[in-house]
């Protein structure tokens, strides 16, 4: 049976309220929740604090200079060579936060930090980079091959949307350099084509799913956005030498050649 309607309630001036009107009290948004620190230690707990500290600040400067118009703020990039993965990113954020670099965003290549940065710790900042394999660049080829890197890192691992355009239309829309140029740019800095540096990185990420087995090789060609299987197959075997099929049995036999140890 369906519950009875609410009554009409009186306020304290004398007024009825409808209860269809009445305000409910919601449960807190996840966002809005603070983390439970038990079982923590104090360092953890420290650092995990600084990071949003930083993130707010960041978030708050950049809201303003968009909504107000403000335009005494400064805003510095940083491009960083090396940076592949999450891990990279954490670092880079550590070393910025141990320097107390407010920053508005670290992505893979490169951040972007508020105001500006002094040499000393810039230089300290290029030290704490270097022991994680990391490097501060200033040269603009380089940064443009790195940006050109990062690019296709993103699109490749961290994006399951597919490109509506082929890659170098996507590479010149994103990075803003006729195609040609930074093709023959890559090409005379890493000895390899960007083609090719694309499709290395595909087979890497077949790889990874492969090796996570949790999707099929169907749904991994479809998720790589492979016309067939057979289009996966063919140029899975062209850079590794094996089908998909038994580099999953290599990998496979050698998981349980450790477990028997």
């Amino acid at each position: 049976m369906a519950p009875a309607a609410k009554a009409n309630q009186k306020t304290s001036n004398g007024r009825t309220t409808p209860a269809s009107r009445m305000y409910l009290i919601k449960p807190i948004p996840q966002w809005l929740k603070v983390p439970s620190y038990q079982n923590i230690s104090t360092d953890d707990v420290r650092t995990e604090v600084m990071v949003h500290f930083f993130c707010a600040i960041g978030n708050f400067v950049t809201l303003a200079h968009r909504i107000f118009n403000v335009t005494n703020i400064r805003f510095m990039k940083l491009f960083i060579k090396n940076m592949v993965c999450i891990r990279c990113q954490m670092v880079v954020k550590a070393e910025l936060e141990k320097l107390n670099v407010p920053y508005t965003y670290v992505k893979i290549g490169e951040a972007e930090i508020i105001g500006e940065i002094s040499p000393q710790q810039l230089e300290r900042l290029d030290i704490g980079l270097k022991k994680s394999g990391l490097l501060l660049m200033d040269d603009k080829k380089s940064i443009l091959v790195e940006k050109i890197k990062s690019a296709i890192i993103e699109l490749v691992h961290y994006t399951d949307e597919q490109i509506k355009v082929n890659l170098s239309d996507y590479l010149s829309e994103k990075l803003s350099y006729d195609y040609t140029y930074m093709a023959n740019l890559f090409s005379e800095v890493k000895g390899i084509t960007i083609e090719k540096f694309y499709l290395i990185h595909k087979i890497e990420k077949v790889k990874e799913l492969i090796v996570y087995d949790e999707l099929n090789l169907t749904e991994i060609a479809y998720k790589m956005h492979y016309s067939s299987v057979s289009h996966l197959s063919n140029q899975f075997k062209k850079f590794t030498g094996l089908t998909p099929s038994h580099f999953k049995k290599l990998k496979n036999k050698r998981r349980s050649t450790l477990e028997d140890v």
